[in-house]
C-alpha cells in the first residue's frame, strides 16, 4: 500500500533531476541531456504551469538505462522548472524494489512511473509507463511493416506530443488537488 509515510520516505530518498542523471555513465547522461534540451516549453505551456497553486510532490521510478525514461523524464523536469510548487524527485527502480513492487503495471516492473502526491504526501495519482503518444508511436513502429533501427532519432512531433501528454497529466492532477474538498477546507479556498 502507498501510505503517506512510505511515500514521504521514498520522495525524500529521491534525487533531484541533475543528481539522478549524473548516476548514469557519460553516454546515458548525454542522451538525457539531448532530450532535455529539446523539451522546451512554449509560452502557453509555461503560463499554464506557472498558474498552478497547489503544491505537488512527484516521485518518478525510473532507470537511467531506460530508453522510455530518457524520452520522457526530462519532460517532468521541464514542467517542474516552470513552477516551484512542483517538487519532482527520481528513484532508481531497481534500487527501490519495494516501491517498484507496489506500482507494477500489467504485472510488470515498468518505468517510468510517476506517483503524484498532495503536499502532505497523500497519494493522488499514478502515471506511466508510457503516454498515449508514446504507445501510438511504438505501435506504429512495432506493429506495422517495419521497426526502426535501435538508437534511431525520435521525431520532433512525437517529442512535442509526448511533452504535451505529460503537461496534461500534471494539469489533471493539479485540478484534482485544487478541487479536493479536503485541501480546499485546509486552505480555505
Amino acid at each position: 500500500m502507498l501510505t503517506t509515510d512510505f511515500l514521504r520516505e521514498k520522495h525524500e530518498a529521491g534525487l533531484p533531476y541533475s543528481d539522478y542523471v549524473a548516476t548514469g555513465d557519460e553516454g546515458k547522461r548525454d542522451a538525457w541531456q539531448a532530450i532535455y534540451e529539446q523539451a522546451e516549453l512554449n509560452d502557453s505551456q509555461r503560463k499554464l504551469i506557472a498558474g498552478f497553486t497547489r503544491e505537488m510532490k512527484v516521485l518518478i521510478s525510473s532507470g537511467v538505462w531506460c530508453g522510455d525514461c530518457v524520452q520522457q523524464c526530462p519532460f517532468a523536469q521541464r514542467i517542474a522548472e516552470a513552477n516551484s510548487k512542483i517538487d519532482v524527485r527520481f528513484v532508481d527502480r531497481d534500487a527501490h524494489s519495494d516501491l517498484a513492487e507496489k506500482i507494477k503495471i500489467c504485472g510488470g516492473l515498468r518505468v517510468p512511473i510517476a506517483i503524484f502526491m498532495a503536499e502532505d504526501y497523500e497519494f493522488t495519482s499514478l502515471f506511466g509507463d508510457r503516454t498515449l503518444t508514446r504507445y501510438r508511436a511504438l505501435a506504429e513502429r512495432q506493429l506495422g511493416p517495419s521497426c526502426p533501427l535501435p538508437g534511431a532519432p525520435v521525431p520532433t512531433e512525437e517529442l512535442a506530443a509526448t511533452l504535451n501528454d505529460w503537461i496534461n497529466e500534471f494539469e489533471r492532477v493539479q485540478l484534482l488537488l485544487r478541487l479536493s474538498a479536503r485541501l480546499r477546507e485546509k486552505h480555505g479556498d
